[in-house]
C-alpha cells in the first residue's frame, strides 16, 4: 500500500490524526509506519462499543482429583511417555513479560531467584523439562514466545548460559504479534514519528503468532498432536508432565487444564466451569459472592478449582481457532505516547487501552476439557510481585519446601 491508500483507511476508521505521520520530514513516504498500518486488523476498534459482559449459563465443573490420578498413575505415565517418544508433544513457554513488577528491567525469566547462588527462572523451567527428557529418553521441541521488546535479551541469555543443558536444536524463539494501543476515545497512539504505540496481543495470541511464524506446518509435518502451554512466572511449573498428558489421552477429552484447589473462596485465580455446556474459565472478579461460597454435596467449593496456566491443546482443533473470533479484552494501561507537538508524554496513571486475547479463552473453543488437579505446594509458586502474595519471597519459600537449595 502507499500513503494515499493508507490515508483512506485511516479516515474510514476515524484515525485521521495519523495522516501527518505518513510523510517523513524529507517528503518521502514513512515506509516503516505504513507497513505497521498495513498489518493492523481494524476490527479491534469494535470492542470499544461491545457489551463486555459474557452471556451464558455458568455451571460448576469437577476435576480428576489427586486420589483418582494416583490410582492410575502407572497407566497415565506409560501413555504419556509413549506419546512423547513418538514426537506427539511440543512445548510452548509464554515468556513475553518483563520483570518490572519485581523491580527488574529484564525479561522475567532472566530473574535470579537464588539467594546464595544464581538460580534463574528460565533455568528452573528447563530443569523441570529435563526431568521428562531423561525419563522418556527423547528431546521435546520447546518454543519460546517473546515480545518484540524482550526477544534480544531472551535469546542472548539462553546462548550465554548454553541453554541450561537443553539441546539447542530443540529450542525455537518467535515473537508475539502486537496490537496498537489507543486513547480512551479509540484513537491510536504514536510511540515515535515512525512507529505506532504497539503492545503484545495477549497470551491468547500465541497460536496465531506461531502460525504466522511458520511453525505450525512444521509441527504437523513432524507428527505433533499436542501443545503443552505454560507461563514463565510459575517457578514450580511441571512441564511436559507425562502423567498429565497420559491422563488427557486416556480421558478421550479434547484438552486438559492443570488446576489447584483454591486456598480460599475468594482467591484471585480463574476457576474452571462450563458455559452453555462447554469448558470455560471464569475470572475471579466475575464470580458473585454466592458463587464463591457455593458448595457441592461433598462440601467442596463448587468453583474451587483454580487454573495455573498449564494447558494441553490439540493442534488440529487449534487450527480451527484461526478462523474464530476470540474475544478481545480491553485493558486500561499506562502508555507513553507522542503528543501532537512531537513531545513524548510519560503518564503517571492509565491513559490508554490495550487490546489482548487470553489463553484461557482458547479453552472455550474446545469441546471438552480434562480438569486435572495438582498439589499446589508442589506445582504452584507464581512470581508476580516483589513482595506480599505471589511474590519472590513466597516462591522462594515454596522452592525450599520442595528441596531446592537457594
Amino acid at each position: 500500500m502507499n500513503a494515499k491508500e493508507i490515508t483512506e483507511i485511516l479516515i474510514k476508521n476515524d484515525q485521521a490524526h495519523l495522516i501527518p505521520y505518513l510523510t517523513a520530514p524529507d517528503g518521502t513516504e514513512n515506509a516503516a509506519l505504513i507497513r505497521q498500518l498495513e498489518a493492523v486488523d481494524w476490527s479491534f476498534l469494535g470492542y470499544l462499543k461491545k457489551d463486555k459482559k459474557r452471556a451464558g449459563e455458568i455451571r460448576p465443573l469437577g476435576a480428576m482429583t489427586l486420589d483418582q490420578i494416583e490410582v492410575n498413575r502407572e497407566l497415565y505415565t506409560s501413555l504419556g511417555i509413549s506419546a512423547i517418544q513418538k514426537g506427539e508433544l511440543a512445548l510452548l513457554l509464554l515468556a513475553g513479560g518483563q520483570g518490572t513488577r519485581l523491580g527488574y528491567n529484564k525479561p522475567k525469566g532472566c530473574f535470579n531467584i537464588g539467594l546464595t547462588r544464581e538460580l534463574f527462572i528460565f533455568e528452573l523451567l528447563i530443569e523441570h523439562t529435563m526431568d521428562v527428557v531423561r525419563q522418556a529418553d527423547a528431546w521435546i521441541p520447546l518454543y519460546i514466545m517473546t515480545s518484540l521488546g524482550n526477544r534480544e535479551d531472551t535469546v542472548s541469555f539462553f546462548k550465554k548460559h548454553e541453554y541450561f543443558g537443553y539441546n539447542p536444536d530443540y529450542i525455537h524463539f518467535f515473537v508475539q504479534e502486537q496490537n496498537p494501543a489507543t486513547d480512551f476515545d479509540g484513537h491510536i497512539l504514536m510511540a515515535s514519528p515512525e512507529s505506532l504505540a504497539l503492545s503484545p496481543n495477549g497470551n491468547g495470541g500465541w497460536f496465531s503468532s506461531m502460525e504466522h511464524a511458520g511453525i505450525i506446518p512444521k509441527l504437523t509435518e513432524r507428527g505433533t498432536k499436542w501443545i503443552n502451554v505454560f507461563a514463565v512466572d510459575n517457578v514450580l511449573q511441571r512441564i511436559a508432565d507425562p502423567v498429565f498428558l497420559g491422563a488427557t489421552v486416556a480421558s478421550g477429552k479434547m484438552s486438559g487444564a492443570k488446576v489447584v484447589y483454591k486456598a480460599s473462596p475468594d482467591e484471585k485465580v480463574g476457576a474452571m466451569c462450563t458455559m452453555d455446556g462447554r469448558p470455560h474459565i471464569i475470572e475471579y472478579y466475575e464470580l458473585s459472592k454466592e458463587m464463591e461460597e457455593q458448595r457441592t454435596a461433598d462440601g467442596n467449593l463448587a468453583y474451587g478449582y483454580g487454573v495455573i496456566l498449564n494447558y494441553l491443546f490439540p493442534i488440529e482443533r487449534l487450527k480451527r481457532t484461526l478462523e474464530a473470533e476470540l474475544p478481545l479484552h480491553v485493558v486500561k494501561k499506562t502508555v507513553p505516547f507522542l503528543d501532537p507537538d512531537g513531545k513524548m508524554v510519560y503518564p503517571d496513571e492509565p491513559n490508554a487501552y490495550k487490546y489482548e486475547t487470553l489463553a484461557l479463552d482458547l479453552i472455550s473453543e474446545m469441546d471438552d476439557c480434562l480438569v486435572y488437579e495438582v498439589e499446589r505446594e508442589k506445582e504452584f509458586a507464581p512470581v508476580k510481585n516483589k513482595s506480599g502474595t505471589d511474590s519472590i519471597d513466597t516462591a522462594r519459600e515454596l522452592l525450599k519446601k520442595n528441596g531446592y537449595v537457594l
